[in-house]
């Protein structure tokens, strides 16, 4: 197992950024797992932070390092500050870029990963389970696989203005700011719904998606309408519910059932 801490320049933020890379280098082999294929590249799974978090929070909070080896995939934590994985034209910092397009060129110009759009996942917790399913859809071509946790899915909100009312945490200017007036963010490029019906209507590839959230947790009530809205339009997704608040415990609980989900659909 080796993990590193990697500062690069970024043409889409144009300026230094960091990640975690962690790499499963020799692989055990580990009773009642699927078995290391040791004579070909990692799969990746690319795997994004929450709001105020930080890309050293999925190895600190969860057993990340060690699930990387017992499933053989290689993680990449970026960083994606408070952005919610999103292009923000005003600032020229483009998280949906970086996330879609230069991050997946530079781990796999640096690391020993496999190119196979079959090998290539996203995931994410709160904020960065919304980035997980916004850049999964939106980069359809690139990444087969979408695991989605507790995921903050509060666009709906954001354009009827009530995520913005008496927030404690972010102020009404962050919201009009990163996702956009809320009058244009109902079809646009950063709903969700609206991306997936855009690949359902146009016969395009997509993604398989893995949601889960704890029946405790504040955002619950998205993630249901998320996947009522999916199933509507006939997307076929794993949906599940469990004990849990938004917290690491969850989280953790839910990347390694994710990782099995992988394994097991790849069969």
């Amino acid at each position: 197992m080796a993990v590193f801490e990697t500062t690069f320049y970024s043409t889409s933020l144009h300026r230094q950024t960091q990640m975690t890379a962690i790499i499963p280098a020799d692989i055990p082999d580990i009773p009642g797992l699927p078995k290391p294929d040791r004579t070909g590249l990692f799969p990746s799974l690319y795997l994004l932070h929450g709001f105020s978090g930080a890309h050293t929070d999925w190895i600190r909070g969860t057993r990340i390092e060690q699930l990387a080896m017992m499933y053989g995939v290689a993680v990449f934590c970026p960083s994606g500050e408070n952005s919610f994985y999103l292009d923000d034209m005003k600032r020229d910092a483009n998280y949906g870029q970086l996330i879609g397009r230069e991050l997946i060129s530079f781990t796999r110009m640096m690391f020993p990963i496999s190119p196979k759009r079959e090998d290539t996942y996203i995931g994410g917790l709160s904020m960065g389970g919304y980035g997980a399913i916004r850049n999964g859809l939106m980069y359809n071509e690139v990444f087969s696989r979408v695991i989605a946790l507790s995921s903050a899915l509060i666009t709906d909100n954001v354009a009827k203005g009530t995520e913005q009312e008496d927030n404690p945490l972010i102020s009404a200017a962050y919201f009009t700011h990163t996702f956009g007036s809320p009058e244009n963010i109902k079809g646009s490029d950063v709903d969700p719904e609206a991306l997936a019906e855009k690949l359902i209507e146009s016969k395009a590839i997509k993604p398989e998606i893995y949601m889960a959230c704890g029946t405790e947790d504040p955002l619950l009530s998205v993630n249901r309408s998320l996947h009522d809205c999916l199933t509507k339009m006939g997307y076929d997704h794993v949906y599940l519910e469990g004990p849990g608040m938004h917290s690491w415990e969850f989280w953790d609980t839910y990347i390694e059932k994710a990782l099995t989900w992988i394994g097991d659909s790849g069969k």
